[in-house]
């Protein structure tokens, strides 16, 4: 299993070298500038994401598409992901997350108008998209999309599945001394429970969690950022000056270099957010919507509130705890901060990862799914694979945690290369629609597939 996990490692850093960070942080900026800083609309998409749609086709509501996208994104990522950014890259890797967010942006509104776009509707009445089936229709290269789609139905075991199992069992052996069994034995009946109804029990049981979950873990940092405030300032600059120059070793710290925290923020950026992983285009794709642009505002809204909001806090919390150098690694790190800071600290610490892992396991089980749907080309596939993922989560929490991380990390990257590909090939189609909808003013114009759909019904 040592040698395993070296391999792994190996290839991991190997993935994700220059090229992917390259390619990943250039995509955003590239989508960035040709679709006229999009960013400067998350007010509109905020707005649509809580407005009930009358004139739309798909299976679930927009704000249900959302939650369940946010589910899947707001998770351990967040909390325990952005400690291990600062352990393995400095303070200056929270800036290089939270540019992935700001960024990101972009590029999530890009994939989520393709994957409504390019949707199809299955023999049994529900919508299905997604990358690999952009890559087929939108792109005409059937090969990447089953490279996508091999990618995501593993990937889903590692981002969604045992990391999420593994952070939270960690922490419930080390703050209540629970066995790590129990802990995955638990969370696999829960998930079992709610994935067997498909998507739409998946989205009401996210509807009401997310953005409980949400709420009750940004004011419970807000109150922790209160408690500490007269060093925030000083916990900023830092954050800024490591970003560029790198951040040299104190007391067990390892030290970092500007590659390590660039490597690392981007890293768990993509991780948190999934902004260019194409993962959230595939629930995006089953969204009531009129009109691909809509849908795709809504979509990005979801970068923002996981990365450019709930990542910069846990960042600025866990360094603000002034724990970051002492050697620990992500879990151990998460713990030591919030554990620094009064009663609260914990409080907010557990519920706060108790709900974010299960909603993630929730979401990522769809994606998962669809993309087994779309390689076996029937439902049939479905239940096994659920039934494997369930048994998967058991297993994630008993393993080793720098070995799930990389895993995750390694099928994070090839996932996102596909996806990236068809974001660029297809830039054109992707302005031509913002322009048609956005620019032109016409967001409450219903597209034509989908009057062809609401009269069908």
């Amino acid at each position: 299993m040592e040698s395993f996990a070296k391999i792994v490692s190996t290839i991991d850093g190997w993935v994700w070298g220059w090229p992917l960070l390259i390619l990943l942080f250039g995509t955003h900026l590239f989508l960035t500038f040709r679709l006229k800083f999009i960013q400067r609309h998350i007010g509109t998409a905020i707005k649509l994401s809580v407005t009930k749609d009358e004139l739309a086709a798909g299976d679930v509501s927009q704000f249900s598409a959302l939650a369940t996208s946010l589910a899947a994104t707001i998770g351990t990522g967040n909390i325990v992901g952005v400690a291990t950014a600062i352990a393995l890259g400095g303070p200056g890797a929270v800036l290089w997350t939270w540019l992935t967010g700001v960024f990101g942006i972009a590029t999530k509104y890009s994939e989520s108008l393709l994957a409504v776009k390019y949707r199809v509707k299955t023999a049994d009445g529900t919508m299905a998209g997604g990358p690999m089936y952009v890559l087929e229709y939108g792109l005409k290269n059937k090969p990447l999309a089953i490279t996508f789609a091999l990618f995501g139905s593993i990937a889903a075991f590692g981002i969604g599945n045992t990391v999420q199992a593994n952070s939270i069992s960690t922490m419930m052996f080390n703050q209540f001394s629970i066995p790590t069994w129990i802990t995955g034995l638990t969370l696999a009946i829960l998930t079992g429970i709610v994935i067997i109804g498909g998507v739409k029990r998946i989205a009401s049981v996210c509807d009401k969690l997310v953005p409980f979950m949400a709420v009750f873990y940004v004011i419970g940092c807000i109150i922790i950022l209160g408690m500490t405030y007269k060093t925030i300032p000083a916990t900023i600059a830092l954050i800024f000056r490591s970003a560029f120059t790198g951040q040299a070793a104190v007391g067990g710290f390892a030290g970092s270099t500007v590659m390590m925290a660039a490597r690392f923020g981007v890293a768990r950026g993509l991780f948190s957010n999934e902004s260019g992983l194409g993962s959230a285009p595939i629930v995006a794709a089953a969204a009531q919507t009129r009109n691909c642009v809509r849908q795709a505002l809504v979509s990005s809204s979801g970068t923002f509130w996981d990365t450019v909001i709930v990542c910069a806090i846990t960042g600025i919390t866990i360094i603000n705890a002034g724990v970051w150098n002492q050697g620990l690694d992500g879990g151990a790190l998460t713990n030591a901060a919030f554990a620094n800071i009064g009663t609260i600290g914990p409080i907010v610490l557990t519920i706060g990862l108790l709900t974010f892992v299960f909603s993630t396991i929730l979401g990522w089980s769809y994606y998962g799914e669809k993309c087994v749907e779309y390689l076996f080309g029937t439902k049939k596939a479905v239940f096994p694979y659920r039934v494997c993922y369930t048994i998967a989560i058991f297993f994630g929490a008993i393993m080793s945690l720098s070995l799930v991380w990389d895993l995750a990390d390694l099928f994070n990257g090839l996932m996102a290369v596909p996806n990236l590909i068809s974001l660029i090939a297809l830039s054109g189609v992707i302005v031509k629609e913002t322009k048609e909808y956005l620019w032109d003013d016409n967001l409450d114009k219903v597209d034509n597939e989908v009057i062809k759909e609401i009269k069908n019904n």
